[in-house]
């Protein structure tokens, strides 16, 4: 399938809110010439924001977006980039959150961070990237029952259990996708005090993030569980999520008119 296909798909039978956004991390200039060249139309931040605020283009608007340093106004995405190191203001924005300085220090040394030389990232909708790039990342903001459908789908796929998700302190979507870029696992976590306003998460959204090169697997057991009887695990051969009622209960029942 094209991904434009598989974006169908999981809109479909996921009953997604947003598009699942594809990133790519550009190290290398000829890919990003290439992709600036094949891209039909590029957005790109007309003042500096956050990283989660890229994505809502991708996710909301079904954008293509891209920027380099120069539009990211977010010092925990650039350290989680590799676009700045420590510094006090980034132990200073952490601070709040922990017990002393010292420990907001070692906190952020712990989060993951891209190597240096990164040029650029690219967000769009999984269904544009056909002929621009393969994806470093593939990022759902869903539901519960959503993010578990894709948690399990992924286990399965590639025969990984239990997952060991990676939650860091105010580096939800941009640390988020760094960790499974570099890990090569999946990732589930809730929003940051950053994205959630700045990505405007208000409807509780959770990020899933699955590796690029995992991601095909993952949507092929999806869609052996299609061929099989249904996307929904938890009421199997109902519509995804299944009716949101327990699943043996014998009086909710339906039947045809006579």
């Amino acid at each position: 399938m094209t991904y434009s296909e598989m974006q169908d798909v999981l809109m479909k039978e996921l009953r997604l809110y947003h598009y699942p956004i594809a990133i790519k991390f550009f190290f290398d200039q000829s890919e990003l010439d290439a992709f600036h060249d094949a891209a039909p139309e590029i957005h790109t931040p007309l003042k500096s924001m956050t990283f989660c605020q890229w994505e809502i283009g991708a996710r909301m608007k079904g954008q293509i977006v891209y920027s380099g340093i120069e539009g990211l106004g977010c010092s925990n995405a650039k350290y989680s980039f590799g676009w700045k190191g420590i510094d006090d203001g980034e132990i200073k924005g952490h601070a709040k959150y922990t017990t002393d300085p010292e420990q907001a220090e070692r906190f952020i040394l712990s989060k993951s961070q891209l190597k240096e030389g990164l040029l650029g990232v690219a967000v769009a909708p999984l269904g544009a990237i056909d002929g621009l790039y393969e994806p470093d990342t593939v990022h759902f903001y869903c539901d519960n029952m959503q993010a578990y459908h894709l948690a399990v789908d992924y286990m399965a796929a590639t025969d990984t259990h239990p997952l060991r998700p990676s939650i860091t302190m105010n580096s939800s979507a941009c640390g988020g996708n760094v960790y499974t870029l570099l890990e090569q696992e999946f990732n589930m976590l809730p929003a940051c005090s950053g994205s959630y306003n700045a990505g405007k998460t208000e409807r509780g959204e959770i990020n899933v993030m699955i590796p690029g090169k995992k991601f095909g697997a993952t949507f092929d057991r999806l869609m052996t569980r299609i061929e099989a009887g249904s996307s929904s695990i938890t009421r199997p051969g109902d519509g995804f999520p299944g009716a949101d009622i327990c699943k043996n209960c014998p009086l909710i029942i339906f039947k045809k008119e006579a």
